[in-house]
């Protein structure tokens, strides 16, 4: 038996195990294009009504986010926006658009989503359910 490694913190002992990330990668790089092919389509198609100005648009394996905006004006976006329904994938894009004016969430930032989607708790809600 393999020896696993492990610290103590007093009396508990965390014991770290190997997971494998093969299928993980495999799958980023196959649906990384498609992902930012889609968030650049879409951006362009928002920001014909938001008009905000914006630098890089990356696609990301990130492991708790859909979405992200720096104030560097650089939007990043998990890939499997790509496996996502197509409404849905468009509120994560919309609310890291609106972050470029409000990069907070205000009831300012909300009305600005809401301006395209009146419906953003519903497909908030929607993805709470969904993995990454």
């Amino acid at each position: 038996m393999k020896k696993r490694k492990s610290i103590r913190f007093g009396n508990f002992r965390i014991v770290f195990r190997r997971v494998s990330l093969k299928g993980v990668k495999k799958d980023y790089l196959k649906f990384k294009e498609q992902a930012l092919v889609l968030a650049q389509e879409r951006l362009t198609y928002f920001n014909q009504f938001y008009g905000f100005k914006f630098n890089r648009v990356s696609i990301k394996n990130q492991k708790t986010r859909w979405g992200s905006c720096s104030k560097k004006g650089n939007l990043n976006f998990h890939y499997k926006i790509a496996l996502l329904p197509e409404r849905v994938a468009d509120y994560i894009i919309v609310h890291e658009l609106c972050h470029l004016k409000e990069f907070n969430h205000s009831q300012n930032f909300w009305n600005l989503v809401a301006q395209s989607f009146p419906d953003y708790l519903s497909l908030r809600n929607q993805l709470k359910n969904v993995k990454k």
